[in-house]
């Protein structure tokens, strides 16, 4: 099974690429990006995996040790573009034009010129939980003390958690938490420690809700969607009718109805009931198996890693990328808030798309020398620059 894990995530990971091409090609003509140009998205969403396909081969062939030596510069660089994304309200405090920050639907999230833009809390995910991963496999044995265990990596993911969701992105937010924390709980941390770190998150999300009232509207909305139809729940509200129009068969690919204007963001967060509409529920139940599978190759790829940083590092990023496709299913489903998480692999986003191959991209390298090779060398690198594997 460790031999085949890794061919069994490069199947899921280009089944649910090629499901979610399909399902913007059915959905793109009706966005209002496309404006009136046929299948717009479908090519950017092209171009976006022939970039995401050459870094997740640039990151399969390098040697994933070196995330550990560079994990202050990433985590470095993830704050700082983070930090670009309030340029938008210092323009407004100045009154000038945004030069490289953008604000869409309330949330300031995104930096880029013109149509090319990214969206920097995904990749700080990444570099957070490298930085996370490094912290618990250089400070081994450690985990249980409360200045390693608790205070400096709890340091480290509040600001990466405070900065994101200071850009009103509660659900990133949320997913970052998480996934810090469960780096902690594998890593061996002290369920009290867990549960401060956790309620402290929590603590600080349901301020951010309380303080945005679109969100706490939003909340609200899933316990009585009905009420809500006409307003803050109407996306959640139309896409039950999608799934429950597409009933076990589905109308067909290309057939749906709810993306006629009904459904907002169908293309992008919302693209989960189109496929329960089109493809019907051995559709949904298919991209389900497809998750689960991912989540158990990644994982057992983890459990192989040569060194401790490796199965954390394979843990995080297998954690992150099931964690935001459950996410995305309970929000489309009407079981959580409406959080803008998309579907990995699935939806249209080209930062969503990037980070994602990025993360297999580690991962396949971690099955690499976790194993064909029997050598650690994480020892080596912490000591010096140069080292040379011990058969």
């Amino acid at each position: 099974m460790a031999r085949r894990s890794v061919l069994f995530l490069l199947l899921v990971v280009a089944l649910l690429i090629s499901l979610g091409i399909t399902m913007l090609a059915s959905t793109s003509f009706f966005t209002r990006e496309g404006g009136g140009e046929e299948y717009v998205t479908v090519w950017k969403q092209i171009v976006w995996l022939g970039v995401s396909l050459v870094a997740c081969i640039a990151t399969a062939l390098m040697d994933y040790n070196r995330w550990f030596r560079w994990r202050w510069y990433l985590l470095g660089a993830a704050v700082f573009s983070l930090l670009l994304c309030y340029e938008w309200h210092l323009a407004q405090m100045l009154g000038y034009k945004p030069l490289i920050a953008s604000r869409v639907n309330g949330a300031s999230r995104w930096i880029g010129f013109g149509s090319m833009r990214v969206q920097p809390s995904e990749f700080a995910k990444i570099a957070l939980i490298i930085a996370m991963a490094a912290w618990f496999a250089q400070h081994e044995k450690l985990e249980r003390t409360i200045k390693h265990g608790l205070l400096l990596p709890g340091l480290i993911l509040g600001g990466i958690v405070a900065l994101i969701g200071g850009e009103v992105d509660l659900g990133n937010a949320s997913v970052a938490i998480a996934a810090g924390v469960g780096i902690m709980f594998v890593a061996g941390t002290r369920f009290i420690y867990l549960g401060l770190i956790g309620g402290s998150g929590i603590a600080a999300l349901l301020v951010g809700i309380t303080f945005a009232p679109n969100r706490f509207e939003r909340v609200m909305a899933i316990s009585n969607l009905e009420k809500y139809k006409d307003g803050i729940g109407l996306q959640q509200w139309v896409s039950w009718l999608a799934f429950g129009s597409g009933g076990l068969e589905g109308r067909g690919l290309g057939e749906g109805r709810m993306k006629l204007s009904y459904l907002p963001e169908a293309h992008t967060d919302f693209i989960f009931p189109m496929i329960g509409e089109e493809l019907g529920l051995w559709g949904v139940l298919g991209t389900i198996a497809a998750f689960v599978v991912l989540l158990f190759a990644g994982m057992c790829i983890s459990s192989y890693a040569p060194n401790r940083f490796g199965k954390l590092l394979g843990f995080g990023l297998t954690f992150l990328l099931s964690l935001e496709a459950l996410l995305n299913m309970g929000v489309t489903t009407a079981l959580l808030p409406n959080k803008g998480l998309p579907l990995p692999f699935v939806s249209y986003g080209g930062s969503s798309l990037l980070a994602a191959m990025l993360a297999v991209g580690i991962l396949v390298n971690i099955h690499r020398q976790g194993v064909h090779q029997n050598w650690d060398p994480l020892t080596m690198i912490r000591k010096k620059r140069r080292w040379t594997p011990q058969l």
